[in-house]
């Protein structure tokens, strides 16, 4: 993890990853807690997150700044604005301010997926919301009711917990 605000180089088998319970495992290179995010890295963040199939990347949910994902191996589905669309290595997926959206791991193994967002709005009551969504709930990946409260959109989930990284996850 970042110790100060100067430069630095981080291999993603050395870093501090998160074990997220029906979510995958999610290594945030700029930062996990607001703290980290808004001292070290408050314009962008930056996250390497792996799915198995079926796990979400997230609730369903808009955001008031820009998110980019790049799907670097395996398959998954793109839930966005109430549609699915599969995603295969090498997609790039743009979601401009306000486009509701998630990803859901799909096929037979693991996918990674390089998440980029802006945090402009992050730390703001603005920055954005969990969107009630039949195809979402579908995949379990959508809250079962509108809120602005992550702790309501990931009730059912238990907390994330800090791991190691483990043998043969990064495949690439």
């Amino acid at each position: 993890m970042p110790a100060s605000h100067g430069w630095f180089v981080l291999n993603a088998r050395d870093a501090r990853w998160f074990h997220r319970e029906g979510r995958g495992e999610s290594l945030p290179l700029t930062g996990w807690s607001e703290e980290e995010a808004e001292t070290f890295f408050p314009q962008l963040g930056v996250n390497l997150v792996v799915l198995g199939p079926g796990e979400p990347l997230s609730m369903y949910h808009w955001e008031a700044d820009q998110e980019d994902f790049l799907l670097l191996d395996g398959e998954a589905i793109l839930i966005v604005e109430g549609q699915e669309r599969p995603l295969r290595r090498w997609d790039f997926v743009h979601c401009p301010p306000g486009t509701n959206h998630t990803i859901v791991g799909a096929g037979s193994g693991l996918c990674i997926v390089l998440a980029v967002g802006a945090r402009e709005h992050q730390a703001t009551d603005a920055w954005g919301g969990y969107t009630r969504d039949d195809v979402a709930l579908r995949h379990g990946a959508g809250p079962d009711e509108d809120t602005n409260d992550p702790e309501v959109a990931y009730a059912r989930f238990t907390a994330s917990v800090p791991t190691r990284y483990r043998d043969g996850l990064l495949r690439l």
